[in-house]
């Protein structure tokens, strides 16, 4: 029988208030998503992971500040503050998670020349993370979404599983949204029109 898993996004300190790229209210789907883990079978958590200089970083661009966009090999990148930078603080879980019982941490964003928003694929949509066969060899069909934040990182994992095959729901109660430039009400719709359910 197909097994069901819960795919949490990005739940760490620099995504959290007090963090270098802070999502309103991060910090308050905790108690939520942490009620998810403990009823879930199956824990998968990812964690942004970037190296120093990343390229998506607006410091690695002179003369540009975040959330100005820039035009990469692979297509227009948001330019971002530095943030969950590999082996600091900001790139830690948020200390109230519990998160023991996951059985994979995917590491996103750690090569330097391209960022990476969804948990299948970096931002040229070509690169895979090893997710989708780490899935399918579990024999795990359904996956339901919470974390960080709604309009980038979810949205973006839920519809990369929906292309590949997988049921996909998302649990809006346990995200936060950056909602810029009006991305939340886009990706919620994009979301919706992929065939994701939308909880």
């Amino acid at each position: 029988m197909a097994e069901d898993a819960l795919i949490v996004i990005d739940m760490q300190n620099d995504f959290c208030p007090g963090g270098a790229l802070a999502v309103p209210g991060g910090d308050e789907i905790v108690p939520i998503v942490n009620r998810l883990i403990e009823a879930a079978p199956h824990v998968i958590l990812t964690q942004d992971w970037h190296p120093a200089r990343h390229s998506s970083f607006a410091s690695s661009h002179p003369g540009k500040a975040p959330f100005q966009t820039v035009t990469m090999p692979y297509g227009e990148q948001t330019l971002w503050p530095d943030h969950c930078v590999q082996g600091s603080s900001g790139a830690d879980f948020h200390p109230g998670l519990r998160w023991t019982t996951a059985e994979l941490v995917v590491r996103k964003g750690f090569r330097t020349g391209i960022d990476s928003y969804s948990a299948f694929f970096e931002n040229d949509h070509l690169t895979p993370t090893g997710l989708a066969g780490y899935l399918r060899e579990r024999g795990i069909a359904k996956v339901s979404l919470c974390g960080l934040a709604t309009d980038f990182c979810v949205a973006y994992s839920a519809l990369d599983a929906v292309a590949e095959g997988f049921s996909t729901s998302v649990v809006l109660a346990a995200c936060r949204g950056i909602d810029l430039n009006g991305s939340l009400t886009a990706m919620t719709r994009r979301m919706r029109e992929a065939g994701v359910e939308l909880i």
